[in-house]
């Protein structure tokens, strides 16, 4: 999970509901977490999207079809503070975003697509509460991440953090209600295995490499 998202995604995550026609339930939640075919290749570090076609394509491209095609599609807020905008309704219960604006045109790609769980986690996150989910949450990121501290949530530069940020390939997360349960998994990158990131704090989730 990338840690550098701007604060008012939890003004946003709080309202992410009312963009969809109907919640996701723990049935689509398992078969999501279950495929990982996507028709869209893993981009390369390229320019961010600037028009609301290239920004729903690419958000789109976080997660397989099955999920994103019904999935409603956020775009950052112009300013920082500022509201997201919804660029389409969706039906499933998910909300997937673009990769993340930056100063610079030579950019990283990594967009998201989160289930309602999953979207309590990161609002939780935001708010540094601990988060109070009622199942599993799954989120993708089938284009990889920009980097984080794999030990810290809230560490911010990865300079000072060189010794344990990690730039992740394309992985599913997953989260749960209980974290202590997800104690035996590693808690850094080996091999193309599951790890947990964040391992031994309430936001502690699986971190499951997939093939772009």
């Amino acid at each position: 999970m990338r840690n550098f998202l701007p604060l008012a995604v939890v003004v946003s995550l709080g309202t992410l509901a009312a963009c969809s026609k109907q919640a996701a339930t723990t049935s689509d939640t398992t078969a999501a977490a279950s495929s990982t075919t996507s028709s869209a290749a893993p981009m390369t570090a390229s320019a961010a999207p600037t028009t609301n076609e290239g920004k729903i394509k690419n958000a789109m491209s976080a997660a397989p079809d099955s999920v994103s095609s019904g999935a409603t599609i956020m775009d950052w807020p112009a300013t920082e503070g500022g509201k997201f905008i919804q660029l389409r309704a969706g039906k499933n219960g998910w909300v997937c975003y673009p990769s993340q604006p930056a100063p610079t045109t030579a950019v990283g790609q990594d967009p998201m697509c989160l289930d309602a769980e999953f979207q309590k986690w990161a609002a939780a996150w935001m708010t540094k509460k601990p988060p109070k989910l009622t199942g599993v949450g799954v989120g993708y990121m089938l284009q990889g991440d920009r980097g984080a501290s794999i030990t810290d949530p809230f560490a911010m530069s990865g300079a000072a953090n060189a010794k344990d940020w990690v730039v992740a390939g394309p992985h599913i997360m997953v989260t749960t209600p209980n974290t202590a349960s997800l104690n035996s998994l590693p808690g850094v990158p080996t091999g193309g295995v599951p790890w947990v990131m964040w391992k031994g704090t309430p936001y502690a989730h699986i971190m499951v490499p997939v093939k772009g």
